[in-house]
């Protein structure tokens, strides 16, 4: 016997998970009974792009949804490791998650593959995207500047001040260390 219930996924790198993050994560609750919470990207770590591990990164999104009231055990996290983006990702993303009905993303092309393969898309709220963004508050990070953690839910902030992340990324972009992307 199946199980049914009204499940969402929600992709998203969290590098750092952001007050964005926290938006959209909020809008899947009121929109579907499960949120299932997959971590892109999850075999990365110690690059400009992905400076956190995927356990890192679960913790954060875990420790915010506490932080925040969200009720933990409507969360399912997945780590997806880093695939291509194709629509060959999606059934990747099958195999490594429990059935769901729709896709909450503001990247086209994630909504685009999903929606090719017959998934309806559900867009969050837009919140100030020129600022809550993962490269932002990392460069904010690799500069020095305390602003990142205005960006940041508090969880955040002190799982980032635990596995002193801020010295992490700023290490990452100063050595600039050959075959890594750059923003």
């Amino acid at each position: 016997m199946a199980l049914k219930a009204d499940r969402c996924l929600l992709i998203a790198r969290f590098q750092p998970l952001h007050y964005g993050h926290l938006v959209a994560l909020r809008d899947a609750f009121s929109r579907f009974d499960e949120v299932i919470v997959v971590i892109g990207m999850a075999s990365q770590s110690h690059t400009p792009e992905n400076p956190f591990t995927a356990g890192e990164r679960i913790l954060m999104v875990r420790e915010t949804v506490k932080w925040d009231n969200m009720p933990l055990d409507k969360v399912i996290t997945v780590t997806l490791p880093t695939i291509e983006v194709s629509r060959v990702a999606v059934h990747y993303v099958k195999l490594y998650s429990p059935p769901f009905t729709s896709v909450v993303t503001l990247n086209p092309i994630v909504e685009r593959i999903f929606k090719e393969e017959g998934y309806a898309i559900m867009r969050p709220p837009e919140y100030n995207r020129e600022v809550y963004r993962g490269s932002y508050i990392r460069k904010l990070m690799a500069e020095g500047s305390p602003k990142w953690r205005e960006l940041v839910p508090k969880p955040v902030a002190d799982i980032v001040d635990s596995v002193d992340g801020e010295s992490r990324v700023s290490m990452l972009y100063r050595d600039r260390i050959p075959g890594y992307h750059w923003e």
